[in-house]
């Protein structure tokens, strides 16, 4: 470009194609799309491409399978006996358009914990794929292992793997298993800043027709959310509140999950 073209331009008002907001300082406290700035009557080009770049992780998240072999061999690897069930969802389109087929076992996967179950426990642990399976790819792993030194002197049930799940299906797999509790680690609605997000759900004594209100949540775990370290300290309390009181969700009210010592283990 000439002189005198970058002078015409200028003259016009082309010198920057991007208009800057007066709020720039709120970007830097949130990951959130705030103070884009604007290009005309639009977002910026870059802004735009980000937005489209997002948005195509998070549907990428939904619709990747879990890789069941991938994390097998990882709970193996780290000592964690493990099943494997799925919901009554056959497959991913059935999964999002039915959520209550997700809540409930297929009878080969009931069936499959019947026969696993080895009389009472106190913890059942139930992995799912949710609506992130990259979120248990990137997590549940390092989760588990931050979570067991707290309650390991709970008797667990041996982990289960559920696939197409939603988060009531873990309060089936307690009641099959004669779990005093339930711990959902599923991989939540993905967002355009995080597509892999985990979620740890917990029910006191888990059935099937308990509802939302009835159990704790944990959510955003994920690098730039919850660590692993504070999640599985949280997920502790709960869980040993929970035993302790027989009961989650709104009736744990008064239960501190973020600070104070570790409640002591339940009375065998």
């Amino acid at each position: 470009m000439n002189t005198s073209d970058h002078d015409a331009k200028a003259a016009v008002g082309h010198t920057s194609a991007v208009t800057a907001t007066r709020w720039p300082e709120l970007a830097r406290l949130t990951p959130a799309r705030v103070a884009l700035g604007r290009s005309g009557t639009s977002l910026p080009t870059r802004q735009w491409l980000d937005f489209g770049l997002a948005r195509a992780r998070a549907r990428d998240a939904i619709d990747q399978p879990l890789d069941l072999a991938h994390l097998q061999r990882e709970l193996e690897h780290d000592g964690w006996p493990w099943l494997v069930v799925c919901s009554r969802a056959p497959d991913r389109q059935a999964y999002l358009a039915r959520p209550d087929w997700g809540r409930r076992l297929h009878a080969d996967g009931r069936a499959r914990l019947d026969a696993a179950r080895q009389g009472a426990c106190d913890l059942a642990v139930v992995i799912s794929d949710g609506l992130s399976s990259a979120a248990i790819h990137a997590h549940a792993r390092s989760l588990l292992r931050a979570l067991r030194p707290h309650l390991n002197d709970l008797r667990w049930a041996p982990l289960v793997i559920a696939t197409q799940a939603r988060v009531a299906l873990a309060d089936e797999v307690g009641e099959v298993l004669g779990a005093r509790m339930a711990l959902s680690l599923i991989g939540e609605r993905p967002g355009l800043s995080s597509p892999d997000s985990l979620g740890i759900y917990l029910t006191a004594t888990p059935r099937v027709g308990r509802h939302d209100a009835e159990r704790d949540c944990i959510s955003n775990i994920h690098a730039a959310g919850l660590g692993y370290a504070e999640a599985a300290e949280q997920a502790a309390r709960l869980v040993r509140a929970g035993l302790q009181r027989g009961r989650s969700g709104v009736a744990q009210v008064g239960v501190d999950a973020c600070s104070g010592p570790l409640p002591a283990p339940p009375a065998t």
